[in-house]
């Protein structure tokens, strides 16, 4: 697993809390964009399976909103704070999806 992932840029993989409404309400044109994506199920507002695996959700810190991405057997984090980051997350997940 890439555990620095692009754009974030920390010494050592570390636990985040999962991003709250308010958090999620900053990111709702990306979650609209994600939810365009047809094989992904949006269970829970930023939480996104495909078929019945974990996919995608979304994590807050005091360094900004990070995605987590499924892209292959792991999980990879992705920061998303800017339009460019979150363009960079959309062609992850495209990609992924394949």
């Amino acid at each position: 697993m890439d555990r620095v992932g692009l754009g974030c840029q920390w010494p050592e993989w570390r636990p985040m809390k999962h991003a709250g409404p308010e958090a999620l309400a900053e990111l709702e044109p990306l979650l609209e964009e994600l939810r365009k994506r047809e094989p992904l199920r949006e269970k829970k507002t930023g939480i996104f399976y495909l078929k019945s695996r974990a996919f995608l959700h979304f994590h807050e810190d005091p360094a900004g909103l990070f995605a987590d991405v499924r892209t292959g057997a792991d999980f990879e984090r992705l920061a998303v704070n800017t339009k460019k980051e979150q363009r960079r997350l959309l062609a992850a997940v495209d990609k992924a999806l394949g």
